[in-house]
């Protein structure tokens, strides 16, 4: 099989922070494949890259990928596993057939992202595809810049972790590290606040809502939060302070 599946990040939001690389591999992809976390909804990703180049004669795929935990040490649910089934199996079809496919992922494919899920996939259907990742702006990154907060500085220490996995766990994480950076937090942004509360951490958080995309929304106060916030949010916990004091 002579074709190349590209996984690219297409950044957080705003076309203009497409890398030249990801802008040039998608140019040259006559085939899109992207996600989408309902299977009557549309791809954010995708719609990113509309905004940046002409997709008119490209054909695209939209993928439906359920938007469920994974733990990485127990099975994803079935219903999961057969979404990544169905997504390689349509690439692997135009691949089949000299294609160059684009995989699209929002963010940095290296950072909570289905683009790996499906690379584990594909490789287990067929171990000699050629694949590329093309690295994007993370969330956190785009999150930095525009609340001006560094994610780390000097000897800080920094965890990642979605908000939305044990209690406990994240309890520790925010008592252990410097700079905790929270992701999926829409569901459970009451209980995340009285815990950073509780751990005395609340004016220390800042929370942006669709970061790099034109509804961007930066929140200081969380404690005055009263409505659901979007799906793409994300807090920065920032314990230390920064190069000014």
């Amino acid at each position: 099989m002579n074709a190349t599946l590209h996984i690219v990040g297409v950044g957080p939001g705003d076309p203009d922070l497409l890398t030249r690389k990801a802008l040039r591999t998608l140019e040259g992809c006559p085939v899109i494949a992207t996600p989408k976390g309902s299977k009557n909804g549309s791809s954010t990703a995708l719609s990113i890259v509309e905004q940046a180049l002409s997709l008119d004669k490209k054909e695209i795929i939209e993928l439906y990928f359920p938007m469920k935990k994974i733990h990485l040490d127990s099975a994803p649910a079935d219903e999961v596993q057969e979404a990544w089934k169905n997504g390689a199996d349509q690439i692997l079809n135009f691949m089949e057939q000299g294609k160059d496919v684009a995989f699209l992922t929002l963010g940095d494919p290296a950072i909570y992202s289905t683009g790996y899920y499906l690379y584990e996939t594909i490789l287990s259907l067929h171990p000699e595809i050629r694949v590329e990742f093309i690295p994007g702006i993370s969330a956190m990154s785009s999150c930095s810049a525009a609340t001006s907060v560094p994610i780390c500085l000097g000897d800080d220490k920094l965890a990642v972790i979605p908000a939305t996995f044990s209690g406990e766990q994240l309890r520790q994480t925010l008592e252990s590290f410097d700079t905790i950076v929270l992701m999926k937090v829409h569901r459970v942004l009451d209980q995340l606040i009285d815990l950073l509360r509780e751990l005395g951490l609340l004016e220390k958080a800042v929370l942006v809502e669709r970061a790099g995309m034109k509804e961007e929304n930066i929140l200081t106060d969380l404690g005055s939060i009263r409505d659901q916030v979007h799906y793409f949010s994300t807090i920065i916990v920032r314990k230390r302070p920064g190069c000014r004091k």
